[in-house]
C-alpha cells in the first residue's frame, strides 16, 4: 500500500479519536506517553552500556567528542540545526490549553508543569547526549538519503549493542510517537480555534460541539491541514517534508516568543492592580529572568536560522522556505488590529476574573488529588 494511504487511514484514525471527546484522547496520550518513556529508559541503559563498552566490545566513552568532534560546522553548523532541534521540542506547551479541561487543573497543571521540564532534562538531553557518544557525526549510516528507518540513530546504537531487532523496535516508536504528535497537535488545534470562536475572533460555528463534549466543526477544520500534507506528499514527499518542517518550527517559535511576551506582561499586570503572587497556583521558576532568556532565545533562532539564504550567496528559494512562517503571523496579527481597531490592553484593565480558580477549587483539587492509589501518584510524577 502507497504511503500516502497509509498517512490517509492515521489521520483519519487520529480525526475520529478527537471526534469521540478529550476523554479517549486523554486515554491514548496516557498510554503513548507510557510506552515511549519505557522505550526511553530501555535506550538509555542500552547507550550507556555500548559507551562504557558493557555492551559492543568497545569503550567509547568521550572518543568522538575529541575525533570528528563535538560540533560539526562550528557555530554556523549549531546555528543551522536549532531550527531542528526546536522542532523536536514543540508541543510542551499543550499543557495551558489542556488545563480547560483538566478536572483538577490546580493541581494537575502545576504538576505537569515541574514534569515536563524534567522530562526534557531526563528524556531528551541525556538521550541525545548518549548518542552524541555512541555515534560521531560523521558515520556514513546517518547521511543516508534515502530515509530509510533502518539507518536512524537509535538503531546504529542497538546494532551497536548487538541487538539485531533495533530497526524493528524503533519503527514501532516512531510510529507510536508520530501518531502521538499528531493527536495532541489536532488537539491542541482545535480547541486554540475553539478559543479563539468563543472569544468572537473566530467563527461562532467553530464552537459548536458534540454529544461528547468535543468542537467538531474546529477539529474537522483542523484536520484539513493533516490531509492537505498528505496530498502535498504524493507529488514530493522529501519537499514537502522541508516546507512543512519551516512553516511549523518558526511558529512554533513564535508561540513560544508570544508566551514569554504574554507571561511578563501577565505578572506586571498582576502586580499593577495590587494582587498577591500567593493567590498564583504556579508561580515561574527564575521569573523575569527565565522568560527574559526564552524572548532573547527565541528572537535569535527565527531570525538566525535562514542565515543559509545569504551565505555563501543569495538564494531566493532558501530565504523563502526558512522565512515563511512569519508572513501568516504579520498578516493575522496586523489584520486583526486593523479590521478590529484593538488596542493593547492597559495593565490596570487586565480581566483576571474570568475563569478565575477560587480557593474553594483550590481545596475541592487538593481533596480529590489526596484519594488517588499510591501507583496512580507515582506514574502522575513519571508520565
Amino acid at each position: 500500500m502507497p504511503d500516502p494511504a497509509w498517512s490517509t487511514i492515521f489521520v483519519t484514525l487520529v480525526l475520529i479519536v478527537n471526534l469521540v471527546g478529550v476523554r479517549l484522547y486523554g486515554e491514548l496520550e496516557y498510554w503513548f506517553a507510557l510506552l515511549k518513556i519505557l522505550i526511553v529508559i530501555v535506550f538509555i541503559i542500552i547507550g550507556l552500556c555500548v559507551t562504557t563498552g558493557a555492551l559492543g566490545g568497545h569503550v567509547i566513552g568521550f572518543e568522538y567528542w575529541k575525533d570528528p568532534g563535538a560540533f560539526a560546522g562550528g557555530g554556523l553548523g549549531t546555528l543551522d540545526v536549532l531550527l531542528s532541534a526546536g522542532f523536536s521540542f514543540m508541543g510542551t506547551e499543550i499543557v495551558g490549553i489542556t488545563a480547560a479541561e483538566a478536572r483538577n487543573p490546580t493541581k494537575t497543571v502545576p504538576r505537569a508543569i515541574r514534569n515536563t521540564f524534567w522530562r526534557i532534562i531526563f528524556f531528551y538531553i541525556l538521550t541525545i547526549f548518549l548518542l552524541g557518544m555512541c555515534l560521531p557525526y560523521n558515520n556514513p549510516d546517518l547521511a543516508n538519503e534515502d530515509g530509510d528507518p533502518g539507518t536512524a540513530s537509535f538503531t546504529l546504537v542497538f546494532e551497536l549493542a548487538g541487538i539485531q531487532v533495533g530497526a524493528d523496535i524503533i519503527n514501532a516508536v516512531i510510529l507510536v510517537s508520530v501518531l502521538s504528535a499528531a493527536n495532541s497537535s489536532l488537539y491542541t488545534c482545535s480547541r486554540t480555534l475553539l478559543g479563539l470562536a468563543k472569544d468572537g475572533n473566530a467563527p461562532k460555528w467553530m464552537s459548536k460541539m458534540n454529544r461528547w463534549g468535543a468542537p467538531y466543526w474546529a477539529v474537522i477544520f483542523s484536520s484539513v491541514v493533516g490531509f492537505a500534507c498528505v496530498f502535498a506528499s504524493i507529488y514530493s514527499a522529501s519537499v514537502a517534508f522541508v516546507w512543512f518542517l519551516s512553516i511549523t518550527a518558526v511558529s512554533g517559535f513564535i508561540s513560544w516568543w508570544g508566551i514569554a511576551v504574554v507571561h511578563i506582561r501577565f505578572r506586571r499586570a498582576f502586580k499593577a492592580q495590587g494582587r498577591s503572587l500567593d493567590d498564583l497556583p504556579f508561580k515561574a521558576f527564575l521569573y523575569p529572568v527565565s522568560p527574559i532568556i526564552a524572548i532573547a532565545l527565541t528572537t535569535f533562532i527565527i531570525l538566525g536560522q535562514g542565515y543559509g539564504s545569504f551565505y555563501p550567496q543569495f538564494d531566493a528559494v532558501t530565504f523563502v522556505t526558512s522565512y515563511i512562517g512569519l508572513v501568516p503571523v504579520f498578516i493575522w496579527y496586523f489584520g486583526y488590529k486593523i479590521v478590529r481597531r484593538s488596542k493593547v490592553v492597559p495593565l490596570v484593565d487586565v480581566d483576571f476574573e474570568t475563569g478565575r480558580v477560587t480557593r474553594l477549587d483550590v481545596e475541592k483539587d487538593k481533596e480529590e488529588d489526596e484519594i488517588l492509589p499510591w501507583y496512580r501518584k507515582v506514574l502522575a510524577w513519571i508520565i
